[in-house]
């Protein structure tokens, strides 16, 4: 019997994690390119002397749908959807210089011109990005951005946004729910990637998937409550017989 409530208990705690990685893909449904979480479960054998007959069941979330999201327009020269496969460069929070990415492309301009994705810094070819005063600003398919300044008739580039063209599967999520290469490297801009200026794509989550995947869980969950109850009557049924 300790076998199996070994195995029930592993598995409920299983399915509570699996719960936490649908609950923030759903909490994310309305955050531009957010890509969601795939969670996958897997057997493994407990490691050690006498426990050949216990398995843990062990739980995987860094697995990220590569679907891509609906596009919407905006008519705002800064927001930014890539069209086909594709990521933006942004630096990750600290000063290490390291880079992350993302397809959400709601950029904001600061007061010192940064452009930024929240309190993420931009990055193009040359590093951050940085737009001086201008009257207009227009970014081309290949991701050049370029203004025009008072006085002048021609728009002239600034800088060009950053854009790659990894494997997914060879992307995982960091703590601020940025992309990022599993080994750690920084992939090379890719010249084949296009934008599209004034649209936005939204999340790649679908809410009716995330609620049927929910509503399993929670069967699986109480399938485990009702399995550890059985064990438990059988363990006190045969500790009864040995008193007797």
């Amino acid at each position: 019997m300790d076998a199996l409530i070994y195995t029930v208990m592993s598995g409920a705690e299983r399915i509570q994690r699996a719960q936490a990685v649908h609950a923030n893909n759903l909490a994310n449904l309305e955050t531009a390119g957010f890509r969601a979480n795939l969670e996958q479960a897997s057997a493994a054998q407990v490691q050690g002397y006498g426990y050949d007959a216990r398995h843990l069941a062990q739980e995987r979330s860094d697995v990220i749908s590569a679907r891509a999201g609906s596009q919407r327009d905006t008519g705002r020269e800064l927001d930014l959807a890539i069209q086909g496969d594709g990521l933006f460069a942004v630096a990750q929070d600290g000063a290490d210089g390291q880079e992350a990415y993302t397809r959400g492309g709601n950029f904001t301009v600061d007061a010192d011109g940064t452009l930024k994705l929240g309190r993420h810094v931009v990055l193009g070819e040359g590093g951050p990005i940085v737009i001086p005063p201008n009257d207009k600003l227009q970014v081309l398919e290949d991701g050049t951005v370029s203004i025009l300044t008072a006085g002048n008739t021609e728009l002239q580039a600034v800088d060009r946004l950053k854009l790659i063209k990894p494997q997914f599967s060879q992307m995982t999520k960091n703590e601020a729910g940025l992309l990022v290469t599993r080994d750690g490297s920084t992939p090379q801009a890719d010249a084949t990637v296009k934008v599209a200026a004034g649209k936005l794509e939204a999340s790649n989550v679908s809410a009716v998937e995330e609620m049927v995947a929910t509503m399993n869980l929670a069967r699986d969950f109480e399938l485990q409550m009702r399995l550890f109850k059985s064990a438990d009557s059988m363990a006190e049924t045969g500790n009864r017989l040995v008193r007797e």
